[in-house]
């Protein structure tokens, strides 16, 4: 394991004010969000739309890395150039989705661990050699009666181990994604609980397999209440929340964090996190930065959805929502309303 090269992306990806824009949905993903729109889910579309969001004009200025699906980390525009090659000549990182899905937790109904282990390290020799600097592994939790239990907390933990050594080993950053569902009517305090205690079994798993921790990245869920709350909460307490479980759970020598936007409105996304850059008190003890989907595609994929001829007008959707979650890791980001604004229940 060479540390250096790990400590080096790491710094690539998560410098302010930059952060990495997610577009590993997978082929079903994909075929809820065209089938919405019309898009026939077809690789050739798949691959038209990839290509707008890779190629868009000054996308650089506010992300860092792309995290790809292994569909695209193999496809080429259409002039012939491999999208790996696009995003190099711009200076953007190269990461690759490893996992292979949840899978039903054996005993424990309602629960899933994360599968894919199986050929990981030939896997990510060969991303390697097309490009891939980091990786993404991610699990799911539910908040329900009795869920998640310690139980499916461990071994997804044990599961995440393996994997952070895998990637370490060939000289790939790998994110870390113990993500915390919006499913459900729980409170605002009740995410806090099992994000918390989620985080202690993760970071503790990792620290006693003594992975290297400035050599990989937490993404996360903020601390939201479920999207079936009847209790409206506002995004100054969910940005305190947040930053408060994370600087008690997470160490201050791992890389950096970014968050997923986790089905939060679009803005919502924004707002959160520009409000826990505004309202720290004391310096935090990693970079706060994103990983978005959904929080920056959104705009872009109901353009091009509906009339696939826009692509520059798409692709200008996608840099400002870019640039307004750049400016929103380092506090900057501004709305009229934004100091009225509550997350209140879906």
């Amino acid at each position: 394991m060479n540390e250096k090269i790990l400590t080096d992306t790491v710094a690539r990806l998560v410098t302010p004010p930059k952060g990495i824009l997610a577009i590993d949905e997978g082929t079903k993903t994909c075929a809820g969000r065209f089938e919405k729109l019309g898009v026939p889910n077809t690789e050739e579309k798949r691959r038209e739309y990839r290509e707008l969001l890779i190629t868009a004009p000054g996308i650089e200025q506010f992300i860092s890395g792309y995290i790809l699906f292994d569909e695209t980390i193999r496809q080429k525009a259409k002039n012939g150039v491999t999208f790996t090659s696009i995003l190099q000549s711009k200076g953007i990182e190269i990461g690759i989705k490893v996992d292979a899905g949840p899978l039903d937790f054996t005993d424990h109904p309602g629960e899933k661990v994360t599968s894919g282990l199986e050929g990981l390290s030939e896997r990510l020799k060969e991303y390697k050699k097309l490009g891939a600097t980091f990786a993404k592994w991610r699990a799911v939790y539910t908040i329900g009666e009795a869920v998640p239990t310690a139980a499916c907390m461990k071994k997804n933990a044990e599961i995440f181990v393996k994997y952070v050594e895998l990637c370490q080993e060939e000289g790939i950053v790998p994110i870390v994604e113990p993500e915390i569902l919006m499913d459900g009517d729980h409170s605002l305090e009740k995410c806090y609980e099992v994000t918390s205690v989620n985080l202690q079994v993760v970071f503790d798993a990792l620290k006693a397999a003594k992975v290297f921790l400035p050599g990989l990245i937490l993404k996360t869920n903020m601390i939201l209440p479920g999207k079936d709350s009847k209790v409206a909460v506002f995004n100054r307490e969910i940005a305190q929340s947040t930053v408060r479980c994370l600087k008690e759970k997470v160490p201050a020598e791992i890389g950096g964090i970014v968050f997923l936007s986790g089905g939060q409105k679009d803005e919502d996304a924004v707002i959160n996190l520009d409000l826990m850059h505004q309202s720290l008190i004391g310096p935090l003890p990693w970079p706060l930065s994103f990983s978005y989907s959904r929080a920056i595609q959104n705009p872009v994929l109901r353009t091009w959805g509906q009339n696939p001829g826009q692509v520059t007008r798409a692709q200008m959707l996608l840099v400002a929502a870019a640039r307004n979650c750049s400016l929103a890791s380092v506090g900057k980001y501004q709305h009229e309303d934004f100091k009225k604004l509550s997350r209140h229940p879906q």
